[in-house]
């Protein structure tokens, strides 16, 4: 693998199937931001937000989510939201991504003065702004750039998180919380459905936050209804739990695709006392989820800063992924938190993985792929070849590889 180069890394064309909005602003936007809205941060200098918030290693889970409170806060208006959408398809651009599938809370943006389809279309026309801007400069050898939107379910929040969850929780009472938590993902689902039936390109449903004790399927019932509708679904699961998560998000919620699934391989994270032999069990997950092509989307950088028993990427389950013939996607997370981007996370992958010349162009074309692209199957399967013969020429021309 050492004759794959940053360079080459660059100019191939690539995707990002997990990439979070609110996790990915550029830095200097927060800070202008924050100074417009009298939002208070801990600095208002660069380097003293990546000495304070935005580090290069967290101690924990809690800690990484903690800078989440200062981009989410910044994004609660239109012309904010479509900004930093506009400027994360820019960025992605500039590196020699392709396609990006962005996703978000949309009920973490809403005020009082907003609702779920204005927050949503805010987003559209910051990237659709620069999906034109980039297409309309495109060489001729070069393959345009796509976009399309998730929109994201949490699997718990408080009064805290936005006003629209305080809403929510005053207008339950006593009810159940657990109840309210399904409302709300249902209520997504169905505005999720709507927009997407009104030709915006929402192209899948996600389930994001707390996974420890709030379980996936608590929210069957959202997930069943985007799937009645075909819309594609991904679920963040075993990321903090074990591979009972992910066949719980599979079996389900429908999963097409798994956001993470750091723990598939781990026994001992294994907590359901009914599996009795977890080797077995994993053995048939994981074949389950290879045969299925249930794509896993890795996102090493983050992985590595959130969980204490990785140090590199060889201590990280990606390896045990290719291994066993699982479909793979590389994708960033959030490329401000973690200080990260496409190029650096296959290049991290170059680096530390044993994956033949062959592995890694799977990684790469996995994401062409088994993305939830925003058109007909046919025009999906031209682009994707587009993106196979842009990469195959430029591997004959850099790597001297046929």
């Amino acid at each position: 693998m050492s004759k794959i180069t940053e360079q080459f890394i660059r100019k191939i064309p690539k995707t990002d199937l997990h990439l979070h909005l609110d996790g990915s602003l550029r830095l200097p936007t927060l800070i202008e931001m924050a100074k417009s809205g009298n939002l208070e941060l801990p600095s208002y200098e660069e380097s003293g937000l990546n000495e304070l918030v935005f580090k290069d290693r967290y101690a924990n889970l809690g800690e990484y989510l903690a800078g989440f409170a200062f981009t989410v806060g910044v994004l609660q208006t239109q012309e904010n939201l479509e900004r930093a959408a506009f400027e994360l398809a820019e960025d992605s651009h500039a590196e020699g991504v392709r396609y990006i599938e962005v996703r978000f809370a949309p009920q973490l943006h809403i005020t009082h003065a907003t609702e779920i389809a204005a927050v949503v279309r805010a987003v559209n026309r910051g990237l659709a702004k620069a999906k034109n801007q980039s297409n309309a400069s495109r060489d001729k050898s070069d393959m345009p750039f796509e976009y399309g939107i998730i929109l994201c379910a949490m699997r718990r929040f408080n009064r805290q998180m936005s006003p629209y969850y305080d809403r929510l929780i005053n207008r339950a009472g006593k009810t159940n919380i657990r109840y309210t938590y399904t409302r709300a993902s249902l209520g997504l689902a169905k505005e999720a459905v709507k927009l997407r039936d009104e030709g915006l390109p929402i192209v899948g449903f996600d389930l994001a936050g707390e996974e420890a004790g709030f379980p996936a399927v608590h929210h069957k019932e959202a997930f069943q209804h985007v799937h009645r509708n075909f819309l594609r679904k991904t679920v963040h699961a075993g990321e903090a739990y074990g591979p009972e998560s992910i066949f719980q998000a599979i079996t389900e919620c429908y999963a097409n695709r798994i956001g993470h699934g750091t723990f598939l391989f781990s026994e001992d994270a294994i907590k359901l006392k009914s599996i009795k032999d977890k080797t077995q069990y994993i053995e048939r997950l994981s074949e389950y989820i290879a045969n299925q092509r249930i794509t896993i989307e890795v996102c090493p950088t983050s992985n590595l800063q959130t969980i204490p028993e990785f140090q590199t990427l060889e201590n990280h389950p990606i390896q045990l992924m290719v291994d066993n013939g699982l479909s793979v996607s590389i994708s960033t997370d959030n490329r401000l938190i973690s200080h990260t981007s496409v190029t650096n996370e296959l290049m991290l992958c170059n680096k530390h993985l044993k994956i033949t010349y062959s592995q890694f162009r799977d990684l790469v074309l996995a994401g062409f792929k088994r993305s939830f692209y925003p058109g007909t199957y046919s025009d999906k399967r031209d682009y994707v070849r587009q993106a196979i013969n842009l990469y195959d020429t430029l591997a004959a021309k850099h790597l001297g590889q046929k």
